[in-house]
């Protein structure tokens, strides 16, 4: 795998390494040695797949609160995302700095999102699903987020939200 950093401290972008024949290919997606050699916790206890009917929708922004916080890899499975870290830590020098990534079923990247940084994506196909592995378990009392179009972090979004939930619509602004 070939890991590579992004403007934000601790988030990374990681590509499998394809092994091509006439069948096609093979990757490792996961691999908890490697992820420990670039210092990711390569702790998986959850793994969650979202699924998305419609080109548009928009999931974000989410994390959990200390000590339930949680760093995720995310992949997109089918279709194709416009997937956003927003870095909430503020002890980091890039906290309420944001990065964007475009995942798809064809391009085969990753994202390793760190705890404390906020996640979301928007589908840019119809019928796109995200794989998540988590370092944490869902904790309903510690999960919030950050709205999706709050002016503090300035996110462009590729396209207007045709889906978005009641939830990620009711987060304020962040102080």
């Amino acid at each position: 795998m070939n890991f590579y950093k992004t403007s934000l401290m601790g988030a990374l972008i990681i590509e499998p390494e394809e092994l091509h024949d006439e069948r096609g290919f093979f990757a490792r997606t996961f691999c908890q040695g490697e992820f420990a050699t670039q210092g990711i916790d390569p702790k998986v206890v959850q793994c969650n797949i979202s699924f998305n009917r419609m080109r548009g929708t928009l999931r974000g922004m989410h994390l959990q609160k200390f000590p339930y916080g949680e760093a995720r890899l995310i992949r997109c499975t089918k279709g194709a995302v416009y997937d956003v870290i927003i870095d909430l830590r503020p002890d980091s020098p890039t906290f309420t700095h944001w990065f964007a990534i475009d995942l798809s079923a064809a391009n085969h990247k990753m994202v390793y999102v760190p705890d404390g940084c906020a996640h979301g994506f928007q589908t840019l196909e119809d019928n796109s699903e995200v794989f998540y592995q988590m370092s944490q378990f869902y904790h309903a009392e510690s999960a919030w987020g950050v709205r999706w179009d709050d002016p503090r972090f300035g996110v462009d979004w590729p396209l207007g939200p045709t889906t978005l939930s009641k939830r990620d619509r009711s987060y304020p602004d962040f102080r």
